[in-house]
């Protein structure tokens, strides 16, 4: 009986990420919008690999990013060790409260904000 009562819910569809990438020189501003969550953070994280491989500063404005989970934080994670090894500087502007909760819950806050010279802006 459970299994015929889940099934009839409806599927609540992740709301799409999507971002811009705006280059001003050597600098890569990603405004990101939507949600950063498992089934969307492959290409994004192919993309933006690709992204700091060419620039020397990555910065994710996600001011418009409205959730992310823990394949979401996973990436960020990912392009921030991407970013560090090509010797490209990695930034995150405008944090959101459930991001910055999360960050903070997992230790990660103080590890990118101290990694850099200019750390995390927090608007």
């Amino acid at each position: 009986m459970p299994e015929e009562v889940a099934a009839k819910l409806p599927e609540v569809p992740a709301k799409p990420l999507t971002y811009d990438v705006k280059r001003e020189g050597e600098t890569a501003v990603v405004k990101c919008h939507g949600r950063l969550v498992a089934g969307l953070t492959d290409g994004f994280y192919k993309e933006l690999k690709e992204v700091a491989s060419s620039s020397k500063v990555l910065v994710l404005d996600l001011e418009d990013l409205t959730y992310v989970d823990s394949m979401g934080l996973g990436t960020i994670v990912r392009l921030y060790a991407h970013a560090k090894s090509a010797g490209c500087e990695f930034q995150l502007l405008h944090l959101g409260k459930q991001l910055r909760n999360l960050l903070k819950m997992t230790n990660l806050l103080s590890t990118l904000a101290s990694a850099e010279g200019h750390g995390i802006t927090v608007a």
